[in-house]
């Protein structure tokens, strides 16, 4: 168990034979993270470029980086009756306290007190895995709570995107970005899609959200969630130049939705100043967009349709959210998954171009309790 400054934060790193993992004091964000395949080691995650640099920020955006756990999730603008919850909510922003950890592991645990209760952060590797788990445990805590993981992809060379079956896509339905605050945004808000190569434009034409980097200039956000019933949902880049494909797992009973967040340089403000380009938010999550928790208990377009965008906490009943991330080697061909499927190993990685990828994982970790 070791315990470091990475990129201006102190943070406790773990390691396996094949993946390296820090994750800060502050907020709990994870990164970097370092997979190997074979002889090469590959680092997906981003990392705000403005770490060295003092801003009059939130500590979540003074961190930015790789993934957290945000409860509630979103912006949090409007109070939800006495509570006023930060963006992303306290365990994005507050320092966590260590518990336990060794080489592999590490547990950390944060007390809230906006809305009184105790959340546990498990975060471990598995020797022989090119994987990351991570589970959290809200306990204590009454009344709804949406939630989720705020993954962020760093796209150095072109990568291509794709999602389990899903049948609800929506374009952030407000102003994401104010262009008299400097922020600008390319897509058609509100608008329905169900298919992320055709996505309306505000300029009358459709985008292909399955290809990053793209709309240079610009910041969006989309959500889709999962098809109703499903027990297993998955997230994919394959990144055919650099020959491996970076994914996370999920059980969409308890993350019902998938955020994509597009940041490409379309925040001119600080400490944004145009710099966060080729970043793709991958979050996975059970909310209504990024409206935090007012806009997720409210009726929105996502609960009006019969999914999930809140979870009504009783103290007495903790809630447990697992996560897998995990990546695979692919061939230079490879442009798109096309399917993740469970087997008795772990899952199976089918491509466009009919490459098959058996990857060793415990994936009934998904659904422990």
């Amino acid at each position: 168990m070791k315990s470091e400054t990475v990129y201006g934060r102190k943070s406790f790193g773990i390691s396996s034979d094949r993946v390296t993992a820090w994750i800060t004091e502050t907020g709990g964000h994870v990164a970097p993270v370092t997979f190997k395949i074979g002889d090469r080691a590959v680092e997906p995650l981003s990392i705000a470029p403005w770490f060295e640099e003092t801003h009059e920020i939130a500590p979540i955006l003074q961190v930015l980086r790789g993934d957290f756990f945000c409860a509630p999730f979103g912006g949090n603008d409007a109070p939800y009756g006495p509570e006023q919850h930060p963006i992303h909510g306290e365990t994005a922003n507050r320092d966590w306290q260590f518990v336990s950890g060794n080489e592999n592991s590490v547990e950390m645990s944060l007390n809230t007190t906006i809305r009184p209760g105790t959340v546990r952060k498990q975060v471990w590797t598995v020797e022989g895995q090119t994987a990351l788990y991570q589970r959290h445990t809200i306990a204590g805590m009454t009344g709804p709570m949406c939630l989720g993981h705020h993954a962020m992809v760093k796209f150095r060379t072109e990568g291509n995107i794709s999602l389990s079956p899903f049948d609800f896509g929506q374009v952030f339905p407000g102003q994401f970005e104010n262009p008299v605050e400097g922020g600008y945004s390319s897509l058609k808000a509100g608008a329905r899609f169900s298919n992320l190569k055709e996505v309306p434009s505000n300029d009358g034409t459709t985008s292909d959200l399955s290809v990053y980097p793209a709309r240079e200039g610009f910041e969006d956000l989309v959500m889709v969630y999962a098809l109703k019933g499903s027990d297993f949902a998955w997230t994919a880049v394959t990144f055919p130049s650099e020959g491996y494909i970076w994914f996370t797992l999920k059980d969409p009973r308890v993350l019902s939705g998938t955020i994509l967040w597009h940041s490409n340089g379309g925040r001119h403000y600080a400490p944004w100043s145009s710099r966060h380009r080729g970043v793709l938010g991958l979050e996975e999550v059970t909310s209504y967009m990024h409206y935090g928790l007012a806009g997720s208990v409210a009726e929105n377009d996502g609960s009006i349709a019969g999914y999930r965008t809140f979870f009504d906490l009783s103290p007495d009943q903790p809630l447990v959210v697992n996560t897998i991330m995990g990546v695979a080697p692919c061939g230079a061909n490879a442009r798109t998954v096309v399917q993740i499927g469970r087997t008795a190993q772990g899952i199976q990685i089918a491509t466009d171009e009919g490459q098959v990828i058996d990857v060793e994982l415990d994936v009934e970790s998904l659904y422990a309790s």
